[in-house]
């Protein structure tokens, strides 16, 4: 890295030289026309060489969803580049205008995070990973204390904590089973720290160096457009994105709505009821000659008889190409049992609500997503036992179980065996989760454990120390 470095300063060096002999560094400096070949541009473009390079040719070997979320990634370094030219040839820009001048990243960002979307694939994990690492290239906003950001480095490294959660998951699901992905995982870590991190480090710590003389950056105008007779009305405005340029003052002088208009209500000093209906005797429920306390036959019997039916599809219990075991859209199933389990297939149970599957042997993972009362009893997982988007599960491990992650899940009973007690557990997004283990004797009884899901963060010696609020739980 160090050689390339060296050469392709000497090669900017002679270009300023003969640049300075024909009399034109002076104009090439006030415009910026030199910026392609700074330092830290060169850098950059070794950065993406050196790191990115060992991303892309891991994923060229996986192919698929991942090579194309790679690619995003490359679009993504691509744009921050051009970013970092057009900061040495423009003034610091106002909010709007930083806004307008961050686009092009934003709009490859919100294109990563839309793989995201939608039914969890087979390589959601891939995805999430390379999509949440993005915010870290977003440490070219930084343009103060005042910017309600952190700082260039702590950016970068804050940023990638969000991406390694799916990353380990890569590296837990496929260590056994195919190298090109661990390589993946390994290679898009390592683009982050050291290589993203030790960049802004040398070049940028206090965030970018926009030019005193350059070009000034202005939010482009809003052109409304004419509507024809007969055309659609043109679509509402996008959510905020990622770097938006609103400002506190701005977003507190706007009109409140939902709860926040309830606070600000309260909050004026009015009567809070003067603007209530006032309810009348002949209002009320009890004093109604058009209502009865009685429920009809006929409307007790449209009630019972619509069949439970998901409205995310039809429901599914099969064995997919011999390695994936989908379980989807059951409802009140109670006698689910998979009994023909093979340690290379996997278990996937989408959609579901209160039903209870059993899985009768070793599998190499297993995947809840988007399920509600949901209970599943299970022997052995090779990889991991995963939980996402749900709301109230139990979970029986009878036999063994490495890694157990909870992600966005509201309420998660998770009962682990004597030989799962070493499990690794990891948390996020999730409240109400209760781990309950076996007690000492065998006839003991079981000992719950609630998982913290507040915290405490103390700025100390320059920086925050996070301790879990005690719960008084755990047995």
């Amino acid at each position: 890295m160090e050689e390339k470095l060296i050469q392709r300063l000497e090669s900017a060096v002679t270009r300023l030289e003969a640049l300075s002999f024909s009399g034109g560094s002076a104009a090439a400096a006030a415009s910026g026309d030199d910026a392609p070949l700074d330092p830290s541009v060169l850098a950059f473009e070794d950065l993406i060489g050196r790191y990115l390079g060992r991303v892309s040719a891991a994923a060229e070997k996986i192919g698929g969803q991942v090579l194309d979320i790679t690619k995003i990634v490359q679009e993504a370094f691509a744009a921050q580049k051009d970013l970092i030219i057009k900061v040495k040839q423009h003034q610091k820009p106002d909010n709007a205008g930083l806004a307008e001048f961050l686009k092009p990243l934003n709009e490859v960002i919100t294109k990563a995070n839309k793989l995201t979307e939608g039914r969890r694939s087979d390589f959601f994990n891939h995805l999430k990973s390379a999509a949440d690492s993005l915010s870290a290239l977003a440490w070219i906003a930084y343009t103060g204390k005042e910017c309600g950001m952190s700082m260039p480095i702590a950016h970068v490294e804050e940023s990638w904590q969000m991406a390694e959660f799916y990353n380990n998951k890569i590296l837990v699901e496929y260590k056994t089973k195919d190298a090109n992905h661990v390589e993946w995982a390994k290679a898009i870590k390592e683009l982050y720290l050291p290589g993203l991190r030790e960049y802004v480090k040398s070049f940028y710590p206090l965030g970018p160096v926009w030019s005193p003389t350059g070009k000034a950056v202005t939010a482009a105008p809003s052109k409304p457009k004419a509507l024809t007779p007969g055309a659609p009305a043109p679509p509402p405005p996008p959510s905020a994105s990622l770097f938006s340029s609103e400002t506190s003052q701005a977003s507190s002088s706007r009109p409140k709505e939902g709860m926040a208009a309830v606070f600000q209500e309260i909050n004026s000093g009015k009567p809070v009821t003067s603007g209530l209906r006032k309810v009348t005797a002949d209002m009320k429920t009890k004093n109604r000659v058009d209502r009865t306390g009685v429920v009809g036959t006929l409307e007790k019997e449209s009630h019972t008889s619509v069949p439970a039916i998901s409205k995310a599809g039809p429901p599914k219990f099969e064995l997919q190409m011999g390695r994936k075991w989908a379980v989807e859209n059951q409802i009140g199933k109670k006698d689910l049992v998979i009994t023909d389990c093979d340690p290379k297939q996997s278990v996937y149970i989408f959609g579901c609500k209160d039903s209870v599957l059993q899985i009768q042997g070793k599998v190499n993972n297993i995947t809840i997503d988007k399920c509600t009362k949901m209970g599943v009893v299970f022997k052995d997982v090779v990889a991991a036992f995963e939980i996402v988007n749900c709301n109230r599960v139990e979970v029986q491990c009878q036999g063994s179980a490495p890694t157990v992650s909870i992600d966005n899940t509201a309420g998660c009973q998770f009962y682990l065996s004597k030989d799962a007690l070493c499990a690794s557990i990891t948390t996020a997004k999730s409240s109400e989760v209760n781990i309950l283990v076996p007690g000492a004797e065998p006839d003991g009884d079981w000992g719950e454990h609630a998982l913290p899901e507040q915290f405490i963060h103390v700025y100390k010696d320059g920086h925050f120390e996070t301790t879990p609020v005690s719960h008084s739980a755990g047995g």
